[in-house]
C-alpha cells in the first residue's frame, strides 16, 4: 500500500516511536504512567513529525538526488505545502506540551528551535548537524523523564546517552552514504572533509562510547539488563566496524549499516522497557 505524501513525508514510523519512548522514558523514571503521558506522546511524536517536514521541504534539491521518491521530489507535495504543514504540526505538537509541565515545555521550545535550525543551517555544516540530530534523538528521554520532575529527568540521562552517541555514529555513515548528493546541494559534512574511512572510524568510536554508557543501567536493572543489551551491543560494534576500511559512499550503501543501526536503536528500546518492567515487579535485592 502506497500512503499519500503527506503522511510518507512526517516518517510515521520514526514519529510514532518518538511518541512511544517519551511515554517509556516516564515508565523508566517512575515506575507508573498517567493520562498526562497521552499529552507527552503527542507532543514528542507532532515535534518529531514537524521536524522531519521541515528537514523535506529544506533539502528538496539535495533529495532530488539522493531520494527523488520522497513525496517533494516525486511531486506529492510542493515545498511551499510542506512548510505550511511543517508550521502547523509544531504549533500543535508545543501546544500539547503546553499542558504538560514547564520543564516539558521548555524541552520542546528548545527542541523545535533546533529542528528549524538543523533544516535550514545545522545540517549544511561539519559535524555541527550530526550532534544536533543525536541529541534531539536521545533528549526524547529527557522529554519523557521531564514530567516526573528534575529527578524523573536524571534518571534517563543514561539512556538519553546511549542513544546520542548511538545516533550519532548512524548520522556520519548517513552522511557518508550521502556524499554525492550533499555535494550537489552545496552542503559540507563530515565525510566530505576527512573522507569516508576517516568518518567510519569516528562512527565506530561513538558506536564504543555509546556501549560503554549502555552499561550504567546495570546498577539498577542487573543481569537481565546486562545480558540483552550486551547482544545489542555486540551486534552495534561488529556492523560499524567494517566500515573503517570503505573508502567510498557506494561501500557505506552496501553494508546497509544505517538501517542495520536503526532497527538496532529500537531492539535497545524494547530491552529498555523489558529491564524496566522486571525491576518494578521483580526488584534487586
Amino acid at each position: 500500500m502506497h500512503l499519500p505524501g503527506i503522511i510518507r513525508i512526517i516518517r510515521p514510523a520514526n514519529a510514532t516511536i518518538s511518541g512511544a519512548t517519551a511515554i517509556l522514558a516516564y515508565f523508566i523514571a517512575t515506575g507508573t504512567l498517567i493520562p498526562e503521558v497521552l499529552l507527552l506522546a503527542a507532543a514528542a511524536l507532532l515535534l518529531t513529525a514537524a521536524g522531519n517536514t521541515i528537514n523535506d521541504a529544506c533539502d528538496a534539491a539535495i533529495d532530488a538526488i539522493n531520494r527523488p521518491d520522497r513525496p517533494i521530489p516525486s511531486g506529492e507535495l510542493s515545498v511551499k505545502t510542506a512548510y505550511l504543514y511543517a508550521a502547523l504540526l509544531f504549533i500543535v505538537g508545543l501546544s500539547a506540551a503546553f499542558f504538560t509541565n514547564p520543564l516539558c515545555l521548555a524541552i520542546a521550545i528548545i527542541n523545535s528551535i533546533l529542528l528549524i535550525l538543523y533544516a535550514r543551517i545545522l545540517k549544511g555544516t561539519v559535524l555541527f548537524g550530526n550532534i544536533a540530530v543525536a541529541y534531539l534523538s536521545g533528549s526524547i528521554f529527557l522529554f519523557g523523564g521531564a514530567l516526573a520532575g528534575v529527578d524523573g529527568l536524571v534518571i534517563t540521562l543514561p539512556l538519553a546517552g546511549i542513544t546520542l552517541f548511538g545516533t550519532l555514529a548512524r548520522e556520519i555513515l548517513k552522511d557518508a552514504e550521502d556524499v554525492d548528493g550533499d555535494a550537489a546541494g552545496g552542503a559540507t559534512t563530515l565525510p566530505m572533509v576527512i573522507g569516508i574511512s576517516k568518518s567510519g572510524t569516528i562512527a565506530f568510536g561513538s558506536a564504543i562510547i555509546a556501549v560503554i554508557v549502555s552499561f550504567i543501567p546495570v546498577l539498577w536493572w542487573g543481569l537481565p539488563y546486562l545480558v540483552g543489551i550486551a547482544v545489542v551491543d555486540l551486534a552495534i560494534l561488529g556492523s560499524v566496524w567494517p566500515t573503517v576500511r570503505c573508502t567510498t559512499p557506494a561501500c557505506i550503501r552496501e553494508l546497509g549499516i544505517t538501517t542495520q543501526l536503526k532497527y538496532m536503536m529500537y531492539i535497545a528500546l524494547l530491552i529498555f522497557l523489558i529491564a524496566s518492567a522486571i525491576d518494578i515487579f521483580m526488584p534487586m535485592k
